[in-house]
C-alpha cells in the first residue's frame, strides 16, 4: 500500500518547523514575490535557505509557490528568481501560469513543476497535456468529486496531489474577480481580501442608501461564504485511489492550526497504514480538528455535488474553542521546561501539552518562573517563563487552553 506524502502550509519559519514536528513529509511556502499568499509573512531568501536546510535535515521536502497570473511586468524579475530557488535546492516549484511554466522549462528543467489548483484541472486529458508541458504533478481543482478524482489518477502519468483541509473558495478554485473590483486588490496576485466572507444586504435601485436586511441571524447573511473542506474521514478511500499528496491548506493560519491539523491527519494514515484491516475512524480526530480555528466543516464536492449546507449562510465567525498559549522552546534539567508565552497564562489554568507522538497531557498550572527563577501569577505574550512537567516534552511542542 502506498503512502501518501502529507503536505502541510508553512506561512513562516516558524510554522514550518512546528509542521515538521507534527509529522509533515513536505511542505509548501512562499518568497516575498510570486506566490499566492501577498499578506502572507512568507520567506525572504535568506530566510528561505534557512528553512530549507532544516527540512532537509528532517528529511522533509521543500516547494516553492510561483504561482500567479503573471502580467508583463511580473517577468522582469522572474528569471533571476527562479535561478536562486534552484540554487538553495528546493524540491520542486509550484505554477499555474503557462508562460512562468515554460520559462521554468529553460531555465531550470532540473526542478520539478507542480501544477497549482489555481489551473483549474479537472479532467484527465489536461493532465496529459499539462504532463506534455512538463509538469510532474498536478493539485487537480477542489470542484472533483472522488469518482472524478479516481477516474483521473488511473489515467494519468504524473502525481495526483488534492486538498484534504481547510478554507474553499467560492469562486472556482480561487479564480476570483470580486476582491479586484471591491477593494483593488487581484486575487490572481496573491491579494484577495475575501470579500465572499462579508456581510451583504439587498438595496432596491429607486430608493437609494435604504437597505434591506437578508440576514438569517441578527448578524446578517453571508451569502457567498463557503464552509471548511475536511476530509479526515476519507483517508481510507484516499489511500486506497494511490493519491499522491494529501495538502492542508493554510500559509495565512496560526502554529495552533497547523501543528493540530498536521498531527491528526498524520495520525489518521499512519493508523490506516499500519493496520488498515481493523482500521475505524476515531471521532476523537474530528474533535479535535474543532479545537483549530475553523467554519463549520463540509466535505465540498467529494462525496458529489456540493450539498447547500456547504454554504455558510448564517455566519461569517470562525469557531474558536482554544488558544495557543505557548511553545516549548527548551527542554532543561530536572524536569524543568522553557516556554514562549503567546497568550496571557495565569497560576491555576488548565493547559493541554501536545506532544508530537498523539499525547496530550492535562495539567493545572501550579507554578510559573520567570526567567530569573522568580514565582510569577502571570506571564504575559513574548515572555519567556519556566515550568516544571512530570512526562515528556519536546522542543517546538504546542501549549493550548480552552478560552
Amino acid at each position: 500500500m502506498k503512502k501518501p506524502e502529507l503536505l502541510a502550509p508553512a506561512g513562516n519559519l516558524e510554522k514550518l518547523k512546528v509542521a515538521i514536528h507534527y509529522g509533515a513529509d513536505a511542505l509548501y511556502l512562499s518568497g516575498k514575490a510570486y506566490g499566492l499568499r501577498s499578506f502572507a509573512q512568507n520567506f525572504t531568501i535568506c530566510e528561505m535557505e534557512e528553512g530549507i536546510e532544516y527540512a532537509h535535515k528532517k528529511g522533509v521536502k521543500v516547494y516553492v509557490t510561483v504561482n500567479i497570473f503573471s502580467h508583463n511586468d511580473d517577468l522582469e524579475k522572474l528569471p533571476q528568481y527562479l535561478i536562486q530557488l534552484e540554487q538553495l535546492g528546493i524540491d520542486a516549484i509550484i505554477v499555474s501560469d503557462p508562460g512562468i511554466i515554460s520559462m521554468a522549462n529553460k531555465l531550470i528543467p532540473a526542478i520539478p513543476l507542480h501544477l497549482s489548483t489555481q489551473a483549474n484541472c479537472t479532467n484527465w486529458r489536461s493532465v496529459q497535456f499539462w504532463e506534455r508541458q512538463g509538469v510532474t504533478r498536478v493539485n487537480l481543482a477542489r470542484e472533483l468529486s472522488f469518482s472524478e478524482i479516481e477516474y483521473i489518477k488511473k489515467r494519468a502519468d504524473a502525481e495526483i496531489e488534492i486538498f484534504v483541509h481547510g478554507a474553499m473558495c467560492i469562486s472556482y478554485s480561487g479564480r476570483c474577480l470580486l476582491s479586484n473590483y471591491l477593494t483593488h486588490r487581484d486575487s490572481n496576485l496573491g491579494e484577495c481580501s475575501q470579500p465572499c466572507r462579508w456581510k451583504y444586504s439587498l438595496m432596491e435601485e429607486s430608493r437609494s442608501g435604504t437597505y434591506y436586511p437578508i440576514f438569517e441571524d441578527d448578524r446578517g447573511s453571508y451569502i457567498l461564504s463557503s464552509e471548511d473542506l475536511c476530509l479526515i474521514e476519507h483517508i481510507p478511500e484516499l489511500i486506497n485511489a494511490s493519491i499522491d499528496s494529501f495538502k492542508i491548506e493554510g500559509r495565512m493560519k496560526g502554529i495552533n492550526y497547523v501543528g493540530n491539523v498536521v498531527r491528526i491527519y498524520r495520525q489518521a494514515i499512519n493508523e490506516y497504514l499500519n493496520c488498515h484491516e481493523k482500521y475505524e475512524f476515531k471521532k476523537y480526530w474530528l474533535e479535535e480538528l474543532k479545537k483549530v480555528s475553523h467554519r463549520n466543516y463540509t466535505t465540498g464536492f467529494f462525496c458529489g455535488s456540493s450539498p447547500k449546507a456547504s454554504q455558510n449562510y448564517s455566519s461569517l465567525s470562525y469557531i474558536q474553542t482554544h488558544d495557543i498559549v505557548g511553545i516549548v522552546r527548551e527542554v532543561l534539567e530536572n524536569t524543568e521546561i522553557k516556554v514562549e508565552v503567546r497568550n496571557q497564562i495565569r497560576i491555576k489554568d488548565e493547559a493541554e501539552f501536545i506532544g508530537n507522538k498523539g499525547d496530550i497531557n492535562r495539567v493545572f498550572l501550579d507554578k510559573i518562573k520567570n526567567e530569573d527563577n522568580e514565582d510569577i501569577q502571570i506571564a504575559q505574550p513574548n515572555q519567556l517563563i519556566l515550568l516544571n512537567v512530570d512526562f515528556p516534552v519536546s522542543v517546538n511542542d504546542l501549549i493550548r487552553k480552552i478560552r
